[in-house]
């Protein structure tokens, strides 16, 4: 499900316009590579275009704050092109940016089919190259899902890759013997709990306060809304404001905004320094926390496969409701069925029963 282009009179494009300091040069390579996760062109050197959307806009906003820290200067504008490079052209160059992608994905595809013939042998090890290459198909379908997330004008080079894949799932189906699962399998590494800072915060600190934040939520407010009223305040109030120029008032606290009170810091989502900041640090809480972070920051750093499912209902649920309230009812919702999915796993996986459960008040 793509995220959906704005039409009416709202202009076409926003172009982020940097300058980026020469040294150090892992620092241009990092923000090259956070523009690519968005699925931005370059129009020009250091320019760089997305088609004008508020998910654009908020994708935009971080990177230039990301390249302030970092020493360097950037803006973010809306544009009509009228000379030079028209917008049939501009739509040409995001379909060849994904074409590519998509051509990589459907070669992958055909390199792994060309494997299948070579999990037969006389060493007895058949189930285990196949497991390994279910594996590699699980990472192709992500790759896949990531890809069309940024596919904005639907490249035509899609459905090969779709149907690359499809054929390969058929084919290892109709090759497969049983073969039990290994209880060996490798398992992805998660990584070392934050230290505890010497005294977190407590939630009755911050009850009966108003959480503000911008509008037009998607993911990360959606998550920390939730996240607030379920383990911080059950009562808590939300205000959805334009940031620009905003003021607090007395008794709001802000989260994800632009030097709001709790936001990003480095390279964690406001989710996650919620979750530090309160010493919330439970597994399915912490299991969340990384589909948020790699949905929200355009990145596969955890590689949960849940993550591509949660993205397309969140931006569904974005493209469905305009109203932050209805936005904030809905992510509730998905967020707290999320949680007790997460919760009832880890009970399994220690042999006890789910215990009812009860969000914090």
């Amino acid at each position: 499900m793509n995220r959906s282009t704005n039409t009416g009179t709202r202009t076409r494009w926003l172009l982020l316009i940097h300058q980026i300091p020469p040294k150090p040069d892992y620092f241009r390579v990092k923000i090259w590579r956070r523009l690519q996760s968005l699925g931005a062109v370059a129009i020009k050197n250091s320019v760089y275009a997305l088609p004008n959307t508020d998910q654009a806009r908020e994708d935009f906003e971080w990177i230039v704050r990301e390249i302030s820290s970092g020493g360097g200067e950037a803006m973010v504008c809306e544009a009509r092109l009228i000379e030079g490079l028209s917008d049939r052209e501009a739509e040409a160059l995001f379909r060849e940016a994904r074409g590519r992608d998509y051509i990589e994905i459907a070669a992958e595809a055909t390199k792994l089919s060309g494997t299948l013939r070579a999990t037969k042998g006389k060493d007895g090890k058949e189930g285990e190259r196949r497991a390994e290459l279910s594996n590699h198909i699980v990472r192709l379908k992500r790759r896949l899902a990531e890809v069309v997330a940024i596919d904005f004008l639907e490249a035509p080079a899609r459905k090969q890759a779709e149907e690359r894949i499809a054929a390969l799932e058929s084919k290892l189906r109709a090759i497969s013997r049983a073969v039990p699962q290994s209880s060996s399998r490798s398992r992805r590494k998660t990584p070392a709990e934050p230290v505890a800072s010497p005294s977190h915060y407590l939630p009755e600190d911050y009850r009966g306060r108003r959480w503000v934040t911008r509008k037009g939520i998607h993911v990360d407010r959606m998550a920390s809304a939730w996240l607030i009223r379920r383990f911080i305040d059950g009562k808590a109030r939300f205000r959805f404001v334009l940031p620009e120029g905003y003021r607090p008032r007395p008794g709001e606290l802000r989260f994800d905004m632009f030097e709001a009170e709790f936001t990003h810091e480095g390279n964690r989502c406001t989710f996650e320094v919620l979750c530090d900041r309160f010493g919330l640090s439970d597994s399915s809480l912490r299991a969340i926390g990384e589909i948020v972070h790699d949905i929200d920051l355009k990145e596969s750093k955890f590689r949960r496969e849940e993550t591509a499912g949660i993205s397309r209902l969140i931006a569904g649920i974005s493209m469905n409701h305009k109203e932050d309230e209805v936005r904030l009812e809905r992510g509730s919702a998905a967020f707290d069925d999320l949680y007790e999915c997460f919760r009832r796993q880890g009970d399994r996986k220690k042999g006890r029963s789910a215990p009812p459960n009860s969000p914090t008040k």
